[in-house]
C-alpha cells in the first residue's frame, strides 16, 4: 500500500512508519516543513492525499503541559482543523485514498468510574470528551466521499517516548508511586501495538468506525506504579496526594486520576494480534 502518515516525527509516527516500511509499505510523510519526499501538512488548506491508498492521520498538539486557555485551544485546534485539512484534501483529490484511519482517543469516554466501557459505549463529559467528538466529526466527513474511515480511539501509550519519557526518569529514580489512592483504572497500549493496529485497520476491508486501540485488560494505577517499580527494580512508595496532583496541574489533573476503563472489543473480536499484551510485557 501507499501510505500518507501525518505526525511522522512524533513518537507513534515513527514507529508506524518503521513497522509500515518492514511490511513493504510505502510511505509518505506530510509535515509543516516538508523536505524532500513529503508533503506540506497545514491547518487552513487542503492536503494533497493524491496517489496514496490510505491515510493514517497522527497529527496534533501533545496534551502534556499546563492546560491554560491558549493550550487547550492548541490542543482542540490541531485536532480539529487538522483533520478538516485531511479530509477536505480527500475531498479536492480527483482520485482520493481508500482509506482514512483517524487517530482518537479513549479521552472520549471521559471518567469512567468503576464501569468497563467498548467502542459502542457513549461519550462521556470533560474537555478531552467535547475535543474527542469534535475531532471523530470531522474524520467522519469522509465517509460522504466512500472513504471507509477507521477511528482509533488511543490509550495511554506505552514504549521509549512519550509519556514515558517523562515518567521513566522518576521511577528509576526511586520516587515512584500511586496517583492519588491508586484505584482508578488505566487503559494502556505499547506503541508497537498504536502501530500495528492502524497497519491492520487499514488493511481490514470489513473494518470502519472506532477501534479502542488499548491493551486486552485496564489495570489500576497501583498495579501500572508495581509494574513500573519492577521494570526498573526500584520502590514505589512515595504516592502522589490527588489534592496536591489537583493544585500543581489544574485541569490536567483529570487525565492523571479519572478512571479510564476501556476495552478493545473490536480488536478482540477481529482478530488482532497483540505484539504486547498484558502490562509487564509492555513495561
Amino acid at each position: 500500500m501507499k501510505i500518507g502518515i501525518t505526525g511522522v516525527t512524533g513518537f507513534i509516527g515513527e514507529r508506524l512508519k518503521q513497522m509500515a516500511e518492514s511490511g513493504g509499505h510505502q510511505v509518505t510523510g506530510f509535515s509543516r516543513q516538508p523536505t524532500q519526499g513529503s508533503r506540506a501538512f497545514s491547518l487552513d488548506r487542503p492536503c494533497d492525499v493524491s496517489g496514496l491508498d490510505v491515510v493514517i492521520h497522527l497529527a496534533g498538539e501533545s496534551i502534556l503541559g499546563l492546560w491554560t486557555e491558549s493550550k487547550k485551544r492548541r490542543i482542540r485546534e490541531s485536532r480539529i482543523l487538522g483533520t478538516r485539512s485531511v479530509v477536505d484534501g480527500f475531498e479536492s483529490s480527483k482520485n482520493p485514498p481508500r482509506v482514512l484511519v483517524s487517530a482518537s482517543a479513549v479521552g472520549i469516554y471521559g471518567d469512567t468510574g468503576e464501569v468497563e466501557v467498548k467502542e459502542s459505549s457513549p461519550c462521556g463529559r470533560g474537555f478531552l470528551a467535547s475535543v474527542a467528538r469534535e475531532w471523530e466529526a470531522e474524520a467522519v466527513r469522509a465517509e460522504a466521499l466512500g472513504v471507509r474511515v477507521i477511528l482509533l480511539r488511543i490509550g495511554f501509550v506505552l514504549g521509549p517516548g512519550g509519556a514515558m519519557k517523562l515518567i521513566g526518569p522518576i521511577f528509576r529514580a526511586g520516587l515512584g508511586g500511586n496517583l492519588g489512592n491508586g484505584r482508578q483504572w488505566m487503559s494502556a497500549v505499547h506503541v508497537d501495538d498504536v502501530a500495528g493496529m492502524a497497519l491492520w485497520a487499514a488493511g481490514k476491508t470489513s473494518l470502519r468506525g472506532p477501534v479502542n486501540a488499548v491493551m486486552p485488560s485496564p489495570f489500576r494505577n497501583s498495579e501500572f506504579t508495581k509494574a513500573l517499580g519492577a521494570a526498573f527494580h526500584r520502590p514505589t512508595i512515595l504516592p502522589a496526594p490527588a489534592f496536591a496532583i489537583r493544585m500543581a496541574l489544574g485541569e490536567l489533573s483529570h487525565v492523571m486520576l479519572d478512571s479510564c476503563r476501556v476495552k478493545p472489543s473490536v480488536a478482540l473480536r477481529e482478530g488482532y494480534r497483540y505484539h504486547h499484551e498484558s502490562l509487564p510485557d509492555a513495561v
